[in-house]
Order: C-alpha cells, then sequence, then structure tokens
C-alpha cells in the first residue's frame, strides 16, 4: 500500500513554484527516429521528474483528479515523489489506475488531467503524465511483484471477454476485490488495441508484456485465441462454465471505408489491417519478421483521416521506408482530433499535412493497383452534430496526388460477433451494446460491458474509466445478487 503524505514536504512556496518552467521529456531527434521504430519518448530521470513534481502548487481540491475518467490522486502520488518514495508514488497511482506505465505513455492528459491543471492558467501544466510514466518504469525496475498482497478470494468467478484496456482495467479491480478473473482474447496476444492498434515508437510491446505480466502475478488469468460468440457464447460462459458475470470489453474494431470509387485496389488498407499488419504480424521487424506487405522503399503514401489512428500509421509507413508520406484531411489542423504532441512529431519527422483536403476517387495503375488519388479541397461550413465545422466541397478544386499505398482511418464500428450470439443483449441501432452509463450493466442479467463496444471509438482512458464503472458494479451484483 502507498504512504499517504500528511504533509507537504515541498521546500519552494507556491508563488515560486508557478514560475518554475517545465520539464520537457527527453526525444529522440527527429531525423533518427523517423527511420526506426524504438520509442521517441525517452522518459524522465529521477532527477528531472522530481524537479517537475516540485512544480505541483498542491491544491485543496486538485481538479486534476476530478478530470481524470479514472480517479487518480494525483496530488498524493506527485507529493510521494517529491518525498522520492518512488514505489509509495507507483503504489499510490495503481489504487485507481492498473496500467500506469501504458497510460503515462498514450493517455490524452491535456484532455484530462493536465488540462484541469491550474498551474495552465499561469504558463504549462503540470507535466502529470510523464511522471506517471516515470514512476511506472521505476516500479518495472524496482518492484518485486512477489510481494503484491492478494485479497481473500470471494469464490465468485468473472469472465472478461477482450484484453484492451477497458478489459484489463476491470480484470485488475475485480482481482484486487478477491474475485477470480479470467480474461479471453480473441488474437494471439494479450491487450487488444494497445497491441494490435498502436506502433512500437510509441508504445513498446514490452511495456504491454510487463503490465499483463504484474496483471498475472496479481492473480488474473488469460486465455488468448479465444473469440467469444464463436468458441464459446455468453451463455456457456454463465450457464457452462461457471461464471457468476461477464463483462464485455470487445472495442470497436470493424473498419469504415469511404465509399468512394477504386476503394478496392491493392495499395489501400483500413487502418486496422495496416496497423495489425505492423504491430502484432511484426511488419516493424522486417526481415526478421516476413510480414508481406507493399515495398514502401522511396513510394508515396498517405493517411485518411486525422486522429491519432491516422498518425500512428502514416508515421509507421515513414520508418518502414516510404519515399513521401502524406496526411490528408479534410477539416482544418485546428478541429484534428489527434494529440498534439503527434502532430508536432510527425511534422518534426517530415510527414506532409494537407489538410481542408479530401480524396474523392482512387486511380488505377490499370493492373489493379493503386497510382493516385483524385482529391477535392475544402472549406469549413456550419457545425455538425460533433460540434465541429462541416467541411464543404470547393467546386472546381479537384486536384492529384500520385500514391502507392493509402491508409484510411476515418473511423471504426462496432463488431456484431458477441452481440449477434446474444440473445436478449441490446443494441442501439448502429450495433453498439447498450449499457448503464454508472454501473455498465446490460439489458441480459450478469453481463456488463464497457469501453468502444458500448460508446464508439474513443480514447484508451475512457475505456479505462467504463473498465472501473464495470468492476465496480461487478462487484455489488456479486455482493448482493440484486439485479
Amino acid at each position: 500500500m502507498a504512504t499517504t503524505p500528511t504533509k507537504s514536504k515541498n521546500p519552494i512556496p507556491n508563488r515560486e513554484r508557478i514560475k518554475m518552467p517545465r520539464q520537457h521529456m527527453p526525444e529522440q531527434p527527429p531525423l533518427v527516429r523517423a527511420q526506426q521504430f524504438t520509442e521517441v519518448n525517452l522518459g524522465y530521470s529521477a532527477e528531472l521528474a522530481q524537479q517537475e513534481a516540485l512544480r505541483c502548487i498542491e491544491c485543496a481540491k486538485p481538479t486534476c483528479t476530478e478530470t481524470c475518467p479514472v480517479g487518480v490522486k494525483v496530488k498524493e502520488f506527485v507529493q510521494l515523489i517529491v518525498e522520492g518514495n518512488f514505489l509509495g508514488a507507483a503504489a499510490k497511482i495503481r489504487e485507481d489506475n492498473v496500467l500506469p506505465a501504458i497510460t503515462g505513455r498514450v493517455c490524452p492528459q491535456e484532455d484530462h488531467c493536465e488540462g484541469g491543471c491550474l498551474l495552465k492558467k499561469k504558463g504549462e501544466s503540470l507535466g502529470i503524465g510523464y511522471l506517471e510514466r516515470f514512476v511506472a518504469d521505476y516500479e518495472q525496475q524496482h518492484f518485486d511483484t512477489k510481494n503484491i498482497v492478494k485479497a481473500p478470494p470471494t469464490g465468485k468467478k468473472v469472465a472478461i471477454v477482450g484484453s484492451g484496456p477497458s478489459g484489463l482495467t476491470a480484470a485488475g479491480d475485480l482481482v484486487q476485490k478477491g474475485h477470480q478473473v479470467h480474461v479471453f482474447e480473441a488474437l494471439h496476444e494479450v491487450g487488444g488495441v494497445l497491441t494490435y492498434g498502436i506502433p512500437e515508437f510509441r508504445l513498446p510491446k514490452k511495456i504491454i508484456r510487463e503490465q499483463v505480466d504484474y496483471m498475472r502475478a496479481m492473480g488474473v488469468e488469460f486465455e488468448t485465441d479465444v473469440v467469444v460468440g464463436r468458441t464459446v457464447t455468453i451463455d456457456e460462459l454463465l450457464e457452462e462454465e461457471g461464471y457468476d458475470a461477464v463483462f464485455i470489453g470487445t472495442g470497436a474494431g470493424l473498419p469504415q471505408f469511404m465509399g468512394i470509387p477504386g476503394e478496392h485496389l491493392n495499395g489501400v488498407y483500413s487502418a486496422n489491417e495496416f496497423l495489425t499488419r505492423i504491430n502484432l504480424m511484426h511488419a516493424y521487424e522486417f526481415p526478421k519478421y516476413d510480414e508481406p506487405m507493399v515495398d514502401f522503399r522511396g513510394k508515396n503514401v498517405a493517411v485518411i483521416g486525422g486522429g491519432n489512428t491516422a498518425l500512428d500509421a502514416i508515421r509507421s509507413a515513414l520508418r518502414l521506408g516510404a519515399g513521401k508520406a502524406y496526411v490528408l484531411y479534410r477539416r482544418s489542423e485546428a478541429e484534428m482530433p489527434a494529440r498534439i504532441e503527434e502532430v508536432k512529431h510527425a511534422k518534426q519527422e517530415g510527414i506532409e499535412f494537407q489538410v481542408l483536403a479530401a480524396p474523392i476517387e482512387f486511380l488505377s495503375d490499370g493492373k489493379g493497383w493503386l497510382s493516385g488519388a483524385r482529391c477535392q479541397k475544402m472549406e469549413l461550413g456550419e457545425p455538425d452534430a460533433s460540434g465541429r465545422r462541416r467541411p464543404v466541397p470547393i467546386a472546381g478544386s479537384e486536384y492529384e496526388v500520385p500514391l502507392s499505398v493509402a491508409v484510411i482511418a476515418i473511423g471504426t464500428s462496432a463488431n456484431p460477433i458477441v452481440q449477434s450470439t446474444t440473445p436478449g443483449l441490446n443494441t442501439n441501432k448502429r450495433g453498439y451494446i447498450q449499457a448503464d452509463e454508472t454501473t455498465q450493466r446490460t439489458s441480459r442479467k450478469g453481463v456488463f460491458a464497457g469501453g468502444d463496444i458500448v460508446t464508439g471509438s474513443a480514447t484508451v482512458i475512457l475505456a479505462m474509466g467504463a473498465g472501473r464503472r464495470a468492476a465496480k458494479g461487478i462487484d455489488e451484483y456479486l455482493k448482493s445478487g440484486q439485479w
């Protein structure tokens, strides 16, 4: 258990902390990192971490915790860093977040904890994500998982369907309450979108495996190559396998396409397939792993979309040898949903952004392969349902971009396998599972759901928040027996 600090050990007066500059994360030089898949951000040293932690003004009502989807006690773990108690800081984070080394790398902190940091009113927010990553990595190097204290067993069994961020979070919270937890993963590696969707240079596979191994030490069981809905159904888990509750966290992995001519051409990928080939099938380790992909060397590659997935794809293509790498996005950069840091890194690496532009046709070389894209320029009109200004085509503005590879990264939808094989499980008109926003209960007794399979595509940390709510709801259900 973490030691909760009772009195501030920060020797610097608050008025001086506000003036202190934020300690920025060391990173690989752009021209070096653009040629390899090793991690871009290099992490804080202990000295940098403590220097950054000293900036915390220790608010009486920490808005950073209020704006964190999993409720990490930021003020408390940061003060433990100030004291030099790095393992205590890691333990304090783990009270609310079982994946700190992952969220420290991929969570959009600027939208959550750092967005709520009061230091932002005077300058730059506290580097909460960087500090979280530091203590998580420190814990991995110095903590013996044999020292994990396990809760007394309750005798209750819970099945987790999917090992992405929502499933892992629910599993971690539930095992800490003493329940027996078994995670089923359809693919051959644990981690869900963390493994197949996020590239090595942003989230190394080693980090995911270490976090999963930590959860194994906590008592969570994992089983891969099990497609729930095909290998086994939800009903069979509840009625034949003896599980007392099931959590569905299968994500939203069905790719969406644009519906324009030429999408059938060789060289046109969905972002899901593209990133899965690179991440899960090890194309990033070519030629050690001979995963069949188009030879990118010297070729023109474009991604269509402006989210983190789009940037992950195009930055991966650059590292595979693309000669020119483009982002084609139909709105302006201000509307781009990708993290500011990822956009900055992409630009530093030489990726060209063509905003207010959208493909209207993919062009063929006459032999079934992609040769280019006919694009149309856009202007911004009135806001649409997303709250962003709607892109409106400009007549007569068409132009062509020569391409060998195009990656469609405009979003995903719900995979229907679980829903179609679970009678009585209510879904909305888009095929997502309907679940209570507080407890994550579904229309089926004993069945809970959360993450992208409920909300549609969102961030890792929002899916984790759903996993936490589900774990609380499942625990209450298992204790009371009431639905």
